[in-house]
């Protein structure tokens, strides 16, 4: 069964939830605020997507903000970035999408139809 992880105030996570059950997609929604990914499960999630490191930032969060991670970032190790992803989930993109053979980050329709619905 697919994985969402989501931001209940999050209005983009709100429009994939409905997505998925508008598309009779079986899923299980996990709350990222309270049951984030830990390091391991995102160390595997960034191998699984084929994903650039900097796809799995919500870089529009406030705490990607106040912490000033885009100038940190570039500095930073992919270790360092995975242990900080990993230590608050509001720094994760959202929703954050898993399969047993996939990743996605963010919602974007065409790209879920393509992965989930044209299969």
């Amino acid at each position: 069964m697919l994985k969402i992880y989501c931001y209940s105030r999050c209005t983009t996570c709100k429009k994939a939830v409905k997505w998925l059950e508008d598309n009779n997609i079986a899923h299980e929604t996990i709350d990222i605020k309270d049951n984030h990914p830990d390091e391991d499960e995102l160390r595997k999630y960034y191998a699984i997507s084929g994903l650039p490191l900097k796809r799995f930032w919500n870089t529009s969060g406030i705490q990607y903000r106040e912490m000033e991670l885009s100038k940190k970032l570039p500095e930073m190790s992919e270790d360092e970035q995975l242990a900080l992803l990993a230590s608050n989930g509001m720094l994760v993109k959202r929703p954050l999408l898993v399969g047993e053979d996939f990743v996605l980050t963010g919602f974007k329709e065409d790209e879920w139809t393509a992965k989930l619905v044209q299969r």
